[in-house]
């Protein structure tokens, strides 16, 4: 649970106790409500907000009329294919007759 161990819960719970004594079902109470009153605020600005209109990808409706283009596969033929360019090795040195043998 909350990825602590049962000793680390027990010592959690004990400082709580020491804390808090007889006051700790009315701090718990408090930050019940408190979590409660936090989460009924999140939940009406996401309504307010409305996340769907905000990620929705359908187009509008003025947009919905017009006739979508259809896409061909010649369309694909129309690019450039990227070539690299080919290798040509380097011309040999050229080689030179000893005049030193005669």
């Amino acid at each position: 649970m909350f990825g602590l161990s049962f000793q680390e819960l027990f010592i959690v719970g004990v400082v709580a106790i020491l804390l808090f004594g007889r006051n700790l079902p009315n701090v718990a109470r408090s930050m019940g409500q408190s979590y409660q009153q936090f989460r009924k605020g999140l939940h009406d600005l996401q309504s307010q907000l409305n996340m769907n209109d905000l990620y929705d990808t359908t187009p509008s409706t003025a947009s919905r009329n017009k006739p979508k283009p259809r896409r061909s596969d010649d369309d694909d033929d129309d690019r450039d294919e990227i070539t690299a360019p080919k290798f040509v090795p380097p011309p040999a040195e050229p080689q030179s007759r000893d005049t030193d043998a005669a």
